[in-house]
């Protein structure tokens, strides 16, 4: 199943697995500014929910996700559920032979998101994972600015997520989903942190402080090194005021960019650059849209058999293991 030529694309039927707070307030708003993908259907096991996505977002209402899998109107499939159940439904909506975008991270572990980017192999279907930040151009200007020598040589990397306490029905905090810190917020700047730094990162300390009511890890740091002589500094965690951010620490001055993962489609981003000399700039970038431009990337990997980045998963899903295995 695949949408139209390049010339004149057909737009991708997609249908959504689950009635995620992420999909309603994020992904499916944007489809109506991503003229290559269209909504077909969303799926919920509760009638309720699904009949208010429908209303909401123009689009059938399924009960069960199963029969969103049996449907002929669909090409592609977005998997919002909780990470805990994403190796099953990915899994099954490959094996019918539809795209999937999937949330991030894929999986738990690095050899469940294996066992799926193989699989969506040999169906010879597109498999990418819904990290939306990479493709807003506020970060590609942060590294014209680092090539430009915008603070010398970098020597050091920090970049933080941190979000209020989650309720205690949250499933951010249910082990049986996968819950915890780590995959929820922490994936953010390990995925920063490769974006600028590749995939030769090296674990040099981890901490994950953990809910002894739950067992899940609500909070955590991470130290690596880039093999480069640069040093990157990681902090994540839930119950902390609100914040994304990253800084470039350099030998001539520092660089630093707020909401580096959250911007909404309307803000200016302003990159905040200081100098040794004591001079400084705010280099403000242009809005962009990363939820319809993670869309329509997703559409266009489908259209050209060209796509979804499945050595960055299994980089990301590896690295995740290895702070983990750090932190004991």
């Amino acid at each position: 199943m695949a949408a139209g030529g390049p010339d004149h694309p057909t737009p991708l039927r997609l249908g959504v697995l689950g009635c995620a707070d992420i999909a309603w307030r994020r992904t499916l708003p944007a489809i109506a500014a991503a003229p290559s993908v269209r909504l077909a259907a969303v799926a919920s096991r509760a009638p309720d929910k699904a009949d208010a996505f429908a209303a909401r977002f123009g689009c059938a209402a399924v009960y069960g996700y199963d029969r969103l899998l049996d449907r002929d109107d669909v090409d592609a499939v977005y998997v919002p559920l909780p990470v805990g159940l994403r190796r099953d439904w990915v899994g099954r909506a490959l094996r019918t032979g539809r795209h999937v975008l999937a949330e991030k991270p894929l999986t738990t572990t690095r050899d469940h998101a294996a066992e799926l980017v193989a699989l969506a192999a040999r169906r010879g279907v597109v498999l990418m994972e819904n990290f939306t930040f990479p493709h807003h151009a506020q970060h590609a200007r942060v590294r014209e600015l680092i090539a430009d020598g915008a603070v010398g040589r970098v020597r050091a990397f920090m970049s933080e997520f941190g979000v209020p306490e989650r309720d205690p029905g949250d499933i951010r905090v249910d082990p049986a989903l996968g819950g915890g810190a780590l995959l929820d917020v922490g994936v953010y700047p390990l995925r920063i942190a490769q974006y600028f730094f590749g995939d030769a990162l090296r674990v040099r300390g981890a901490v994950l402080h953990r809910d002894p009511a739950t067992g899940v890890d609500v909070g955590g740091g991470v130290l690596l090194d880039t093999g480069a002589g640069a040093v990157v500094q990681l902090g994540f965690g839930f119950g902390l005021h609100y914040r994304n951010t990253y800084t470039h620490w350099g030998s001539d001055g520092s660089l630093r960019l707020d909401r580096a993962f959250t911007p909404p489609e309307d803000l200016r981003p302003v990159v905040h650059v200081q100098r040794q000399d004591g001079t400084a700039d705010a280099v403000e970038c242009a809005a962009d849209h990363q939820f319809r431009n993670t869309l329509e990337a997703f559409a266009a990997a489908v259209r050209t058999g060209r796509g979804g980045d499945p050595e960055a998963v299994l980089a990301l899903a590896g690295l995740v293991d290895r702070v983990r295995d750090a932190a004991g």
